[in-house]
């Protein structure tokens, strides 16, 4: 296999070390002969792997020594994150890694790997498994996934994967994602009865036959490209056979009669009404302008067409945009019902604040739900096909710790978003104390709740937005809304890309972080920072001073946090208001020490993602006892056994 270097002695060599150390279940010091002989199995034409060396060991406690390692406390590796390495050759050898006993993640995305589907059934303690966007084809096995019970996401996406997708997936009792789209999957989907999957996209492949019951609520786009699945979401009636053969042949022509007419109406209403919509557009848009220092929100609502509630209207002064400027609010959420941009222009406003990036309004609808309107500044970073690119991408966007995205409008020196409207506002309100008398204060678990929820949010961004440095930077507690059942829901993430550097960099939180103050770059653990800082602020009930510096009572919580002696932690730093007992200090510790290790200022020391949402996920409502042995100590180690297992979300 080109690439190798290894003579055929030194690889038999390593076969069997590699299988010793496997059966021996020695971790640390065999950890490094495992995966040297694994690395001897693929090819690495880019030497990526090149930190791969007999010489030294994967792991330093939890920091990794080897490109792509993931390791834990006790220095073993936990996961393997050897993505965009160009990797080639087959996996046909990695059950191999089944001698690594920590091992949970295990990722390969856009590489070169070829050949079948790998044994992955052997390493029965992985939760998660990431091979998209790889040469992989040919039929995976029915059981290929059979006995992994704690296996949470798999994914599988871009590759040459064909037949029926193996039932075994069905038998997966804590499968939370499935991603098998853009394959060659064909058959029908198997009805995956199972209480814990929240993503399942099988878009773009040869599938057929009625969408099971279980998957109906699940996004449209996300069945997208299977020209024979039916009923719901894709709301296709599914006929039986003998009709839809008999009809095939009849309906054709009828159909494309219909579509041709279709096509045409369209060509006239373009050619003779859109002058005239774009006569009345012009006229309601030019008084959509935001002012420069909107006072502070009002409860009297007006309208947004006679340039009230904050808006500039035609009396300022300001000339109306020229009707090439002109833009129309383009959705980009599938199944959203429309409206048009002057419904927002005509319905009743309320100003809901101005923050660094713009005024948010809130426009009730008159025959529709309560949206917010967000007008940016300073978002010219990109051109219009690449921001229009950008928001169609977001659009796609699709988790229930995300407010989605529902439609934009582009002109080039203003920008609007639009969103539902979520009651609750925002978790800052809620936990400094601006909430409303009847929204009681946010205890334990409900906290819990939320700090699992940015968790998972958070990571699905950078699944979906991994082409990003930043992923979301922009994450304080003002960008978290709560629902009525207090589940968190980000919003203003992903905005980098088509900010401006200058402001993006003044006022975004990831660039508050010491590696960009210190080197002027971001990079994903920014995010980590900021989830950091966001952590011990739902904990203290603190004020950051890192996003806001002129807030009265502000600090800098992991400098205060540190400050304050351990055995006080509990009296002096966890927020009275949380109800901490016996039962719940120690977990509570738990998590503040989390956050610590999200927010360390070294970047090497600093947790990754995973490593964050595995410890979260240990956290309980209540623990058994309040004991000392089991709070984390200095970089996320205890002296319990109780974080010891990882457990990937």
């Amino acid at each position: 296999m080109a690439g190798r270097r290894f003579p055929p002695l030194f690889m038999a060599l390593l076969f069997v070390v590699a299988a010793a150390a496997a059966a021996s279940g020695v971790a640390s010091s065999s950890d490094a002969e495992v995966l040297l002989g694994f690395k001897a199995t693929i090819s690495d034409p880019s030497g990526a792997l090149k930190s791969w060396v007999a010489s030294s060991d994967p792991c330093n406690k939890n920091v990794s020594n080897w490109a792509g390692i993931i390791c834990d406390n006790d220095g073993h590796v936990s996961g393997l994150r050897l993505e965009d390495m160009s990797l080639a050759g087959s996996l046909a050898q990695l059950s191999l890694l089944k001698g690594l006993l920590g091992l949970r993640v295990l990722s390969f995305m856009r590489n070169d790997l070829e050949g079948p589907m790998p044994e992955v059934g052997k390493m029965e303690s992985l939760r998660a498994i990431y091979l998209s966007a790889n040469k992989l084809s040919g039929e995976i096995p029915d059981n290929a996934f059979a006995g992994m019970s704690r296996l949470k996401k798999l994914h599988l996406s871009n590759n040459g994967f064909s037949g029926s997708i193996p039932s075994s997936i069905a038998a997966l009792p804590k499968l939370l994602e499935l991603r098998l789209d853009d394959n060659r999957f064909s058959g029908t989907i198997p009805d995956l009865q199972l209480t814990t999957v929240k993503l399942v996209n099988v878009s773009n492949n040869y599938l057929e036959g009625r969408i099971p019951d279980t998957l109906r609520m699940m996004n449209a786009n996300m069945f997208a490209g299977n020209k024979a699945l039916c009923g719901d979401p894709l709301q296709a009636p599914c006929q039986s056979s003998a009709s839809s053969s008999q009809g095939s042949t009849t309906q054709q022509p009828m159909v494309i009669a219909a579509v041709a007419i279709f096509v045409l109406l369209g060509i006239f209403a373009v050619a003779f009404l859109m002058p005239r919509h774009r006569q009345v557009q012009d006229e309601q848009v030019a008084r959509l302008q935001a002012p420069k220092n909107p006072e502070p929100a009002p409860t009297k609502e007006k309208k947004l067409e006679e340039g009230e509630a904050g808006y500039e209207g035609s009396s300022n002064g300001r000339k109306a945009p020229k009707e090439h400027e002109q833009g129309r609010l383009i959705f980009v959420r599938a199944g959203r019902e429309r409206f048009e941009l002057q419904d927002l222009l005509k319905s009743s406003a309320e100003i809901l604040g101005s923050g660094k990036f713009g005024c948010s309004y809130k426009a009730s609808l008159t025959d529709g739900p309560s949206m917010v309107v967000k007008r940016f500044r300073d978002m010219n970073r990109v051109g219009k096909e690449d921001f229009e690119e950008h928001m169609r991408r977001l659009g796609r966007l699709s988790h229930s710790n995300l407010l989605p995205l529902v439609a934009y409008y582009y002109r080039k020196d203003e920008k609007l978003m639009v969103t539902d409207y979520v009651p609750k506002r925002s978790l800052a309100n809620a936990i400094h104390g601006f909430r409303a008398a009847s929204v009681p204060a946010l205890d334990w678990p409900t906290r819990l709740k939320i700090v699992r929820g940015i968790a998972k949010g958070l990571n699905y961004l950078y699944e979906e937005l991994q082409m990003l440095s930043v992923p979301h930077g922009h994450l304080k507690s003002s960008n978290v809304l709560l629902s009525d059942s207090f589940e968190p829901l980000l919003t203003d993430y992903a905005l980098v890309p088509v900010m401006n550097q200058a402001h993006a960099a003044q006022s975004m939180v990831a660039h508050k972080a010491p590696e960009c103050k210190q080197h002027g770059k971001t990079s994903k653990k920014s995010d980590i920072w900021s989830f950091g800082i966001l952590i011990l602020e739902i904990l203290t009930g603190k004020i950051s001073i890192i996003d806001s510096p002129q807030e009265k009572g502000g600090v800098d919580l992991a400098a205060w946090v540190n400050s304050v002696d351990r055995e006080e932690w509990t009296s002096k730093v966890l927020d009275c208001e949380t109800k901490a007992t016996k039962k719940n200090k120690g977990e509570m510790l738990k998590l503040l020490q989390i956050g610590l290790a999200c927010c360390e200022a070294n970047i090497d020391k600093r947790y990754e993602l995973e490593t964050a949402l595995d410890r979260i996920e240990e956290l309980k409502e209540e623990g058994d006892e309040e004991d000392s042995s089991s709070i984390p100590m200095e970089g996320g180690a205890t002296t319990g056994d109780d974080l010891s297992i990882v457990d990937i979300n």
